[in-house]
């Protein structure tokens, strides 16, 4: 089920690739509002709500080892971690994001003197893997809404659909299917693997931690200490 919001949220509407900057959901597959999924179980985890197909939706050429980013109507405000994916298909216009999909990347929090620091930008990028097989991919950016302790996970989605040039004979590993399942946050397994020191717990990101503690009765993150730290990460 895709919920509703009425707050403004962030919808990751452009694609910049080989240098240039694509028109609003040129290459990447509309989003029809800026409401996060919140169902573990909803097939909209893969490309957001009504986007199990691109028909109407460019694929865009990129080289493997290049840069792509993605650009959010705003400045991206509640804490959490982005993370990209990728997966090969047939056709990236009629793929349904039912195949096997990978990570490429995860930015997480930083942590200084207790706190933690989230990279809260318009704009993320991401290198194309060089050594995945050329051919047709959906590439995908996710930035997980933690920010409301005792409510569920926030996912805002986008996919790109991008034919990848160049490249080699890789297989990406280890892959999952989304939805997956629910003990591996199901669109970013390994999520938050940062050491934490402990005395972030008490002081100003408190409700981080509350929600954290959620989280993990969710079964979909973990908070736990060893070797004098807290540890943030998946079950």
């Amino acid at each position: 089920m895709h919920q509703q919001s009425t707050d403004k949220q962030d919808i990751f509407q452009t694609l910049t690739a080989n240098g240039a900057k694509g028109a609003l959901f040129q290459n990447i597959r509309p989003v029809p509002n800026n409401s996060p999924v919140t169902d573990l179980a909803d097939k909209n985890l893969r490309c957001n709500a009504g986007g199990n197909s691109g028909s109407g939706t460019t694929t865009v050429s990129v080289a493997a080892g290049s840069t792509v980013s993605f650009t959010a109507d705003q400045a991206v405000y509640h804490q959490g971690p982005v993370t990209f994916y990728m997966t090969k298909v047939d056709s990236a216009a009629a793929a349904d994001g039912s195949s096997d999909w990978f990570k490429i990347k995860e930015i997480g929090p930083t942590f200084s003197g207790g706190q933690a620091s989230w990279d809260m930008s318009a704009t993320y990028s991401t290198t194309i893997p060089s050594q995945i097989p050329a051919g047709d991919y959906l590439l995908r950016i996710e930035q997980l809404g933690i920010h409301n302790p005792g409510s569920p996970p926030q996912f805002y989605i986008s996919c790109a659909q991008v034919k990848v040039t160049g490249g080699g004979s890789g297989k990406p590993s280890p892959t999952t299917k989304i939805p997956g399942k629910k003990s591996c946050i199901q669109t970013a397994c390994e999520t938050l693997s940062d050491f934490v020191p402990r005395t972030f717990r008490p002081r100003q990101e408190h409700r981080l931690w509350l929600h954290c503690e959620h989280l993990q009765q969710l079964q979909i993150l973990r908070c736990s200490w060893t070797q004098g730290r807290y540890i943030l990460g998946t079950l």
